[in-house]
């Protein structure tokens, strides 16, 4: 054997020898070892590297033909044998099949029908100047005609959602402030006659809210949001078959849904973030 072969089956000893089992994590000095085994590889192997760069006409792509060699030798140390073949034998074989790899993908303008039209290959990441004299990726020159389009479409559906969640999100807050008014009106205490301001009997200063109204108040305004998101927005769906109950349920959230169509009419013309909503509102009435 010459000293390269030799000095090549000693690196690759090296680097099997400090790769563990698939299930097991390499530690910092093994990684450490074949960093430097692996580095060592590729030195001695160099110059065969740029011999078959030349011989398979892929000086034009230089730097991705050496990451293919790259490729190609930690292919090949993963897959070698030493009882099989040397490994310098068997990593020519598979830096060989990743250049021809390479050359189908990068020099196809080399065939008949490329030639007759005068095609080049040019790579997509090659850079070219932009108009102020920067460097630009050949792929960031691309026009993409519906791009336009695309995005404007996106927007629009990211601000629909957006104000169709604020004014539910407002119609909730207005129904619950209503609801809560309505009950704190109940609980109003009545007010104490003379014996009982003579007994010295407290007037409460504010009415006492009752658990029970609140959290019917609060599941009344959760069926509504469901409701308006689901018959007025379609952001939502509704569990309704069918049958006369479901009827007379339907019939109670078109109900709920028109009330709540007003009413969110009303306040999307008093705020103004739907002061933009209120004037087509109102455009459409026109008409």
């Amino acid at each position: 054997m010459s000293k390269i072969t030799v000095a090549l089956e000693a690196a690759v000893a090296t680097v099997r020898a400090n790769t563990p089992a698939a299930d097991t994590a390499r530690t910092r000095r093994q990684r450490a070892e074949v960093d430097r085994a692996f580095a060592r590889i590729l030195k001695l192997i160099a110059p065969r590297i740029r011999h078959f760069i030349r011989q398979y006409g892929l000086v034009g792509h230089w730097d991705d033909a050496e990451q293919c060699c790259a490729i190609a030798v930690h292919r090949a140390i993963q897959a070698y044998e030493p009882e099989k073949a040397q490994f310098t034998t068997f990593v020519n074989w598979q830096i060989r099949g990743e250049l021809q790899s390479l050359r189908f993908r990068v020099m196809t303008d080399q065939r008949p029908s490329a030639r007759k039209v005068e095609a080049t290959t040019v790579s997509l990441d090659a850079i070219a100047g932009g108009e102020d004299g920067e460097g630009l990726s050949i792929l960031a020159t691309i026009a993409d005609e519906d791009a336009i389009d695309r995005t404007e479409a996106g927007a629009s559906d990211y601000l629909a959602h957006a104000a169709m969640s604020a004014l539910t999100d407002s119609y909730v807050e207005h129904m619950r402030n209503s609801g809560l008014d309505r009950i704190r009106r109940r609980a109003q205490p009545r007010k104490l006659t003379r014996a009982e301001r003579a007994a010295g009997v407290v007037q409460p200063r504010r009415p006492v809210l009752d658990n029970g109204e609140v959290s019917d108040l609060e599941q009344r305004l959760q069926h509504n949001r469901q409701v308006v998101e689901g018959r007025l927005f379609e952001t939502a769906s509704l569990d309704v078959v069918g049958g006369s109950e479901d009827e007379m349920a339907r019939e109670r959230m078109r109900q709920i849904a028109k009330r709540a169509a007003k009413t969110m009419g009303d306040l999307a013309g008093l705020d103004p973030r739907f002061a933009l909503m209120a004037e087509y509102r109102q455009a459409m009435a026109a008409h």
